[in-house]
């Protein structure tokens, strides 16, 4: 019976880890698509890694006006997906820590903050940045923030489970780190509407989007690899 049940658990990491390697891709390629434009400068031509936010790969239009379909559609469903794929993490991810009363508590209040920032992550999908700014600012605010409690409720979780690698609280902590740094950022550095501070922001942007999925993948590998262990030892 626990092999049954173990089994398709480890999978359901495993899909996560292909999940948080196709956001990648996906976002690669839809800036190739994007046809151009900046905040501060319309008339540039493609993606500029430097001067574009990922958000306005799902814009509907370009600040120049031109129509951004094929990478507006590439953005939406990579980031829908991710938001599963973060839902099923943060779902799956508590079962490692229900043998203790502060490893319910704190793998509880991971898992809920966690899916909170799914929720956002999807409804951020569906709100393009042209359209609904405010409502679409206001979901990534929310799903940077919900995973930052997240981060931090499941740190100290594993920090407190005896069987459950240390060192992988430490990825928790990086971000966490990495996140507050972006948000500092964000609040006292340069504004957007600056060319130095679109490309301060829009670079830092990347950096905690793509560190909070690379730091899922980790996790995710990690949690894959303690069921295949127990799932031979108990065999």
């Amino acid at each position: 019976m626990t092999r049954q049940i173990r089994c398709p658990r480890r999978w359901v990491f495993v899909l996560i880890m292909f999940g948080c390697a196709l956001f990648v891709v996906i976002t690669l390629i839809a800036m190739l698509f994007y046809p151009g434009g900046t905040m501060t400068d319309p008339t540039t031509s493609g993606y500029s890694f430097f001067a574009n936010v990922l958000s306005e790969l799902g814009m509907t239009e370009t600040h120049a006006g031109q129509p951004n379909t094929v990478s507006r559609v590439l953005f939406t469903v990579t980031l829908s997906l991710t938001g599963v794929g973060m839902a099923a993490f943060f779902l799956a991810f508590h079962q490692f820590f229900v043998d203790t009363r502060s490893g319910r508590i704190l793998s509880g209040t991971g898992s809920v903050f966690g899916v909170v920032c799914a929720i956002c992550l999807v409804g951020a999908a569906f709100t393009p940045i042209d359209v609904q700014a405010q409502w679409h600012f206001a979901l990534v605010t929310c799903a940077f923030g919900a995973f930052a409690v997240a981060a931090l409720a499941y740190a100290n979780a594993i920090r407190r489970e005896p069987a459950y690698p240390n060192r992988f609280a430490l990825v928790f902590d990086a971000f966490s780190i990495i996140l507050l740094v972006y948000l500092f950022i964000v609040m006292l550095g340069p504004p957007r509407s600056t060319p130095e501070g679109m490309m301060l922001q829009a670079t830092t942007q990347k950096i905690i989007v793509y560190a909070a999925v690379i730091s899922v993948l980790v996790q995710s590998n990690g949690a894959a690899r303690m069921l295949k262990t127990r799932q031979s030892e108990s065999a």
